[in-house]
């Protein structure tokens, strides 16, 4: 098996996901002592240098405590209404305690469509990677308040892995009430063993998961074998671990093997390159000088508005153009930070210069060198 056995150890930007039961006190409403706990941890690592979103269910489990109903409701109102409530007590919670160890937070409420729609997609990446450069923990959870059957993340599992996606994560670490990921149910089977490592995306690694483990989570070792499987997508490798061990943040970024390490199967920058080539559709183009090919070809520079040319077709922020060189030739391919309209505004003209011209900025570059990949 190539890749590390222990993914935490060597990693600097991390997203770390915790189940409800992990911070409900299995349903009884908010921790404070467990949330502490976790954001203790988040502060050692925080001193070693480590990027850390932190994704947390528990807003609906909160939510049925302050409204005082003992079972999860099944109606999607019921169900938004409870994270409404629920999410004032989780992010104070949150905010508090992380002061507490002398960082700073922030909230994010995602759904589906945010991470569909190429431009929503940009700009939560790019938000997420300001936070994270200005030393700010973000706390991440669905937005239960307005999904609907058709946008819902289904859990939040999954909403950790496309959290990797988002911003390139080394490692998502997936914290449970169970050990690992078993070759059998251990509930049911005695002979089941804790798989040490494997390769994220093994299809007998589905076949191993089993259901759902507790009546407040929504998701069982399914969902995260299928969620190291996305993360996997963009080369981000996971670590599913009982949130019950002590310190087990620490222990895991000190090398200790604890849990089960789902590998994955090509580098990061590899999986990013394949994902941009081969799944999104080209929706214009942009020529540039020979100096902006060059910096663009050569050396894997961003792309600045003062290099560009010419600008072909129409396309919206977010979209993945073509990069051209005088002669016609494509050499590379990126997300657009702007439209076509604003493209054309902004072209052969230095970045200092786009406020003026537009009245506001996006970024600095009309394609980010981490969005682009070069033919």
């Amino acid at each position: 098996m190539s890749g590390p056995a222990t993914p935490v150890a060597s990693a600097r930007r991390i997203v770390v996901k915790v189940g409800s039961s992990l911070v409900t006190d299995e349903g009884r409403g908010i921790d404070a002592q467990a949330i502490g706990h976790w954001s203790r941890q988040l502060a050692v690592l925080a001193q070693q240098g480590r990027e850390l979103v932190m994704v947390s269910s528990g807003a609906i489990a909160e939510g049925m405590k302050r409204l005082g109903w003992a079972t999860r409701p099944k109606e999607l109102h019921e169900l938004q209404a409870a994270a409404a409530v629920g999410q004032m007590g989780l992010v104070q919670m949150y905010e508090s305690q992380l002061r507490g160890h002398g960082l700073r937070s922030a909230q994010i409420l995602l759904t589906h469509a945010d991470l569909a729609h190429r431009e929503r997609y940009l700009n939560a990446r790019t938000t997420l990677l300001t936070l994270l450069a200005l030393k700010v923990i973000p706390v991440i959870n669905e937005n239960d308040t307005v999904v609907t059957d058709e946008i819902k993340f289904g859990d939040n599992d999954t909403l950790g892995a496309l959290v990797a996606n988002l911003i390139e994560a080394d490692v998502l670490v997936i914290l449970t009430d169970q050990s690992g990921l078993y070759s059998a149910d251990p509930r049911k089977d005695p002979a089941a063993t804790l798989l040490r490592e494997a390769r994220a995306g093994d299809p007998a690694l589905e076949r191993m998961a089993g259901g759902a483990g507790s009546a407040i989570a929504r998701g069982g070792m399914l969902t995260k074998v299928l969620a190291a499987k996305r993360a996997a997508g963009s080369g981000s490798h996971t670590v599913i671990a009982s949130g019950r061990e002590p310190d087990v943040l620490l222990r895991l970024a000190a090398g200790e093997p604890i849990g089960s390490a789902l590998v994955a199967g090509q580098g990061k920058l590899a999986a990013r390159k394949q994902w941009m080539l081969d799944h999104l559709q080209l929706r214009g183009a942009v020529t540039v000088d020979d100096g902006a090919a060059a910096k663009v070809r050569d050396e894997g520079k961003s792309l600045l508005p003062v290099g560009v040319t010419a600008v072909h077709g129409e396309f919206e922020r977010g979209d993945v153009i073509a990069v051209r060189a005088g002669d016609g030739s494509e050499i590379a391919r990126g997300l657009a930070n702007y439209s076509s309209s604003e493209a054309r505004r902004i072209a052969r003209q230095p970045s200092s210069r786009i406020a003026e011209l537009l009245g506001y900025v996006y970024e600095l570059e009309l394609i980010h060198r981490t969005n682009l990949v070069r033919r």
